[in-house]
């Protein structure tokens, strides 16, 4: 079964990071698994110089390696051609019931806004320029009727918007 995914977006320090680190111990304690996926335009690898080893057991043909620390480890697999963000989670996420995509602003899942106002010449919301199912902030925004609000310290209401959009009926692949 395909996991629900929901993009959490907002310009750059808006606090989607922080969002996100707040509301996987609350999604997990409403019995959720959770995955997450950040959009890295600009991807850099852990152990990016050509020499480092990871580099050189790829480049010996090596189809994926593992960079393991006993605790944690970091997957490196390389790609012939580029690969769409589904995919990449019906590939590597399907035990998974939700995952929080944070960026992807484009993507077709629904997606929460995380806006802060920063410094006079602060953007304006994306809600209305894209579509989002609610925005998450702290200062007084315009937004359409069916688009909810919430204070970024309401994790708990976050979390309730996100498993309820999620146990609502879609088209699972």
């Amino acid at each position: 079964m395909t996991p629900f995914v929901i993009a959490i977006v907002g310009g750059h320090n808006s606090g989607k990071t922080t969002i996100i680190a707040r509301l996987l111990p609350a999604l997990a304690d409403r019995g959720l698994q959770v995955g997450t996926v950040k959009h890295a335009p600009h991807l850099f690898l852990l152990e990016a110089p050509a020499s480092a080893d990871t580099a050189r057991h790829l480049r010996a043909g090596a189809v994926r390696t593992i960079l393991f620390a006993g605790d944690a480890m970091v997957l490196h697999v390389p790609i012939t051609a580029e690969l769409s963000i589904e995919q990449v989670i019906a590939r590597h996420f399907a035990d998974c019931d939700i995952v929080l995509a944070e960026g992807f602003k484009h993507g077709a899942f629904p997606k929460i806004e995380v806006y802060r106002r920063i410094g006079e010449d602060a953007a304006e919301p994306l809600a209305g320029q894209i579509n989002v199912a609610c925005i998450v902030t702290d200062d007084r925004v315009a937004v359409d009727d069916d688009v909810a609000q919430f204070s970024p310290r309401d994790t708990e209401g976050i979390a309730d918007f996100i498993a309820d959009l999620a146990c609502r009926p879609r088209d699972r692949a």
